[in-house]
């Protein structure tokens, strides 16, 4: 006999499938906020399952261990991301300086200013520890973001708006901006006086404009030259 659609049996069988539906994305939210508040070590399965309202069991259903939930919680809020910046910025009309400008700005918007930045520090704190999360995150995150500032980089040479350089280590004196402002919110920042405090955009633009203008007036040759490596 088919169990009518309006009634409890049949409406409780739809609540719980939904329930399962949901259980993966509510147990990545729950992992995200843990392995920001207490780092990869200190979080327990337990109280990733206790938070999202299921048991360990369940949990381990879907992630078969605290390394795997990690790796997903990385995928899901970070890695998935790529795809579509990449896809912005191929579409984007502006010149080289404007893209870089956006893609600083753009990260400390969508991920600099949220608890996305504390996996950064987590990474940061326990890569010795455990060479495997930062293995992951090395695969999900650092190498597509680096792949991505080089072809910006790459772009503005091609256009000949950048001068012929090694882009590939070109895109570390980018990234070290990131990671700075990685490093202030989660560490310098708590202990720094309010006068003191750094402001994101403004620094942003100050590295940005070092990093394209340098440091002497314009025309002025260096007193030494920097030796090239072979």
């Amino acid at each position: 006999m088919v169990e009518p659609s309006h009634s409890p049996r049949a409406k409780a069988a739809v609540r719980h499938a939904r329930r399962k539906d949901a259980r993966p994305s509510e147990l990545l939210d729950a992992a995200l906020d843990l392995f920001v508040e207490k780092g990869f070590a200190a979080t327990r399965v337990e109280a990733v399952a206790a938070r999202a309202g299921v048991s360990k069991g369940t949990l381990f259903l879907y992630f078969p261990s605290k390394e795997e939930l990690f790796r997903a919680v990385v995928h899901e809020n970070l890695s998935t991301r790529f795809a579509d910046w990449k896809a912005e910025y191929e579409t984007m009309d502006g010149s080289a300086v404007e893209m870089l400008h956006h893609a600083l700005q753009s990260w400390w918007t969508r991920v600099g200013a949220t608890k996305l930045t504390g996996l950064t520090k987590l990474v940061m704190s326990e890569a010795q520890n455990f060479p495997e999360v930062a293995a992951c995150y090395h695969a999900e995150v650092v190498r597509p973001s680096q792949q991505l500032l080089r072809g910006l980089i790459q772009r503005g040479i091609d256009r000949g708006e950048f001068r012929a350089l090694d882009a590939e280590y070109a895109v570390y004196s980018i990234t070290s901006t990131i990671l700075y402002l990685v490093m202030h919110k989660h560490a310098l920042s708590l202990v720094a006086p309010v006068p003191e405090q750094l402001m994101p955009e403004r620094y942003i633009a100050s590295q940005l404009d070092i990093i394209l203008h340098g440091l002497l007036q314009p025309g002025q040759a260096p007193a030494s030259r920097i030796p090239a490596l072979s």
